[in-house]
């Protein structure tokens, strides 16, 4: 008998942030990274999405090239210590609607899969943390305990969907039953591949992939959690298209 699986991505999805950012502000608050870095390369790309005249996946696409940058050459037990530190302090940080459907996936016995394209060593943690299956993150490579800026990536589509083949075959799963969780376009095919699809808070990129696809736009649910609010929205809805 085949196993039901719920996949979760974890940043913007599970966590209401990125866990690589909370990473990096931690290697630079114990300076172990230089802060001039950071301002030098993202504070204008960050103030553009932070007063919405900009894309977030931009920013984040921009502070993940500088955090590999940043990371080669570290000794692998710097990384791990604030590694600790971001799940100590934040790994609580999260939806209240997706911490409510990761219990009750355990509940009904389901095989619950992180999926995600922060780095593993983090994914790791935040996977013990919630006592889920299994996890599949971006893999950094490490050579005598130092990173090489070497990255098997998992942030977009076709890793995610490569990884899904490989926890299909090893955990037995019947992907018609199974959920799919996500925020960004690099979960489309993620969602696509289940038979009960779940946006979370999703970007307009994300919304409109979802509008077009024949299948999505009749069987995926589009949640929106903001202050202490849980909206569940059609996925048809409308998008403000004009420019304030």
């Amino acid at each position: 008998m085949k196993n039901t699986a719920a996949f979760f991505d974890i940043d913007g999805t599970i966590y209401r942030d990125s866990l690589m950012v909370e990473h990096f502000k931690k290697l630079i608050k114990y300076e172990v990274v230089d802060e001039k870095a950071w301002v030098d390369n993202t504070r204008d790309i960050f103030m553009t999405w932070d007063r919405r005249q900009g894309n977030y996946d931009d920013y984040l696409l921009n502070l993940c090239d500088l955090y590999v940058k940043s990371l080669i050459g570290l000794d692998k037990s710097a990384i791990d210590f604030a590694t600790d530190q971001v799940i100590k302090l934040k790994s609580e940080r999260v939806y209240t609607y997706t911490r409510s459907r990761i219990k009750w996936h355990l509940s009904q016995g389901h095989k619950v899969i992180f999926i995600s394209g922060s780095p593993d060593f983090l994914v790791k943690k935040m996977a013990e943390k919630y006592n889920i299956t299994d996890y599949r993150g971006s893999v950094y490579v490490f050579e005598d305990n130092a990173f090489t800026g070497k990255v098997i990536p998992m942030w977009d589509s076709v890793s995610k969907n490569k990884a899904i083949d490989e926890l299909v075959e090893k955990h037995n799963l019947d992907l018609e039953k199974s959920y799919a969780y996500g925020d960004t376009n690099g979960d489309i095919n993620m969602l696509r591949r289940v038979g009960n699809p779940i946006a979370i808070n999703p970007t307009k990129e994300l919304l409109l992939h979802i509008n077009q696809d024949d299948t999505l736009s009749k069987t995926a649910k589009i949640i929106v959690e903001r202050k202490d609010t849980i909206y569940s929205l059609a996925p048809d809805v409308e998008l403000y298209k004009n420019d304030l």
